[in-house]
């Protein structure tokens, strides 16, 4: 079979929206699919039109509401509307035809699929599970496949990161004839990056616009499929690595690891796998052969039970944020540490952290990572948390004070505020003004005198990072620390210095 196609869905109101996006990703995709549910009432009547003045192998779908679209009249306008979109096609110049149709699996109209038949137009027989998992795949699309020329599509909304692990298996090996499979939601990226394990026909991107509807089922930008994924490069000889975390909405750790397997021409790619289940992650890796991972919020501290060995770092923070599988065992260590030291003393321009009192707010894992750094630069802190058992946990662990995150403990604050470490995701991809709600220190009063260092990388002014900004504070964001805790998770996976020039 061959290597799977992009195909970008079209969801615009009018045809020239929708061809104003072709116009855009045209370099980036192989097919589209125009989605006539979701243009106008009047434009729906036009789109007989669309493959000849798109110039690219286009998909017609008209998904009901049922299925995940957006068409709501009734059977019969529907047939009418794929019937005058199919009509009078052209058997002499089949690029001004649609080359698919998409019928569900209930969807039989003989004469619609006569028509198709006779202008060499393939039907993708669909099935959309949007609330629970499809199992027996295999099977499930042999029954679909009426007909020998028929592409079986199942797409379902997984409810665990296990039914995906499940899609993965069944489709092992399953090459006999051309289907398309996925998994929605943000648990099924996996399912959209990979295709080429389902060895799917084709994986569905989107425009990334603000607007986009199908954001909330996965779709995946086609630029970053491209340059960030390497998608049309990734084969059954490509290493995996990736990230997990929950809810995982942002990252920007496959841009730095991906662009590092680009300059150092290696057959690598590094996903996002996010789940809320750090055991249910561990397991789809093994499923699919993931050799590393990155790990972040909330699993840091869990995943250290699904460890065969960790090493020094992590046996004091008891948090790892990075995994590597060796001979089916998974191995832990801590680079979150020496990133915070690095971007810290890169920051503040200090040779270490003597005389120097800081205040730590969080009690996770990250905030075990920055008192370990902290004490190993000679420093001295105060841990904060809103739950003061988990504050008083952190700090016996390194010999530091703890204390309430509240109003009542400014004094204490104060006394630690030389260099004041934002260690939890209050504040994550908030762009509102500070609140109690996006600031954990919104009841403190910056006096202009504190150096604030906010792991948080998204946004890059956090609402406590724009309010100390404002007092006239130092402050900087966690870019850097992702940065340098990213090179040496890179040469735990690979072997290999990010930084190291390599000559072709």
């Amino acid at each position: 079979m061959q290597s799977p196609k992009i195909c970008l869905t079209l969801t615009g109101k009018t045809i020239k929206e929708d061809l104003d996006l072709v116009h855009r990703y045209r370099p980036y995709v192989d097919m589209l699919e125009l989605r006539a549910d979701f243009l106008d009432e009047d434009e729906s009547l036009h789109a007989r039109k669309f493959p000849e003045l798109a110039r690219m192998p286009c998909i017609l779908t008209i998904r009901r509401r049922v299925d995940g679209g957006k068409f709501v009249a009734g059977e019969g306008s529907r047939t009418m509307l794929f019937a005058r979109a199919m009509a009078y096609a052209d058997d002499q110049n089949s690029d001004r035809n649609f080359q698919y149709v998409d019928f569900e699996e209930d969807f039989h109209v003989p004469s619609l699929q006569d028509a198709a038949l006779a202008f060499g137009t393939k039907i993708i027989r669909s099935y959309h599970s949007m609330n629970e998992p499809v199992r027996d795949i295999v099977k499930r699309c042999d029954s679909m496949r009426k007909t020998g020329y028929e592409i079986p599509k199942i797409a379902f909304m997984p409810k665990s990161l296990d039914d995906v692990k499940e899609l993965f298996y069944e489709t092992r090996d399953f090459t006999k004839y051309e289907h398309i499979l996925c998994a929605m939601g943000p648990m099924g990226v996996a399912s959209r990056i990979l295709a080429y394990r389902t060895h799917s026909f084709l994986t569905y991107t989107s425009a990334d616009t603000n607007d986009n509807e199908l954001k909330t089922i996965g779709h995946i930008d086609p630029i970053m499929m491209n340059q960030v994924y390497h998608f049309k490069d990734l084969n059954e000889k490509t290493s995996i690595y990736g990230i997990t975390g929950w809810p995982l909405v942002k990252t920007d750790s496959p841009l730095l690891h991906n662009q590092g397997y680009v300059n150092h021409f290696m057959n690598s790619v590094y996903i996002p796998i996010p789940s809320a289940d750090i055991h249910q992650t561990i397991e789809f890796a093994n499923e699919i052969g993931v050799k590393g991972m990155s790990v972040t919020v909330p699993h840091k501290e869990t995943v250290v039970n699904e460890l065969f060995e960790v090493d020094e770092r992590v046996k004091e923070i008891t948090a790892s944020n990075t995994i590597v599988r060796k001979n089916d065992k998974w191995y832990g260590y801590n680079t979150d540490c020496s990133g915070f030291s690095k971007s810290l003393l890169e920051f503040t321009g200090f040779k270490n952290l003597r005389h120097k009192r800081v205040a730590i707010i969080g009690a996770g894992g990250a905030s075990r990572a920055v008192a370990y750094a902290v004490k190993a630069l000679g420093g001295k802190a105060c841990v904060f948390n809103r739950t003061h058992l988990r504050a008083k946990a952190v700090a016996e662990m390194f010999g530091f004070e703890y204390a309430q995150l509240s109003a009542d403990s400014i004094s204490m604050i104060e006394k630690y505020s030389d260099i004041i470490v934002q260690t939890t995701s209050v504040g994550m991809n908030s762009n509102e003004p500070s609140n109690s709600q996006n600031d954990p220190l919104y009841f403190y009063r910056w006096t202009g005198n504190e150096i604030l260092f906010d792991i948080i990388y998204t946004p890059k002014v956090t609402p406590i990072m724009e309010r100390a900004q404002e007092a006239g504070c130092k402050v900087c964001n966690g870019e850097a620390m992702l940065k340098y805790q990213g090179y040496e998770q890179f040469k735990i996976f690979t072997g290999v210095d990010y930084e190291e020039t390599k000559s072709v």
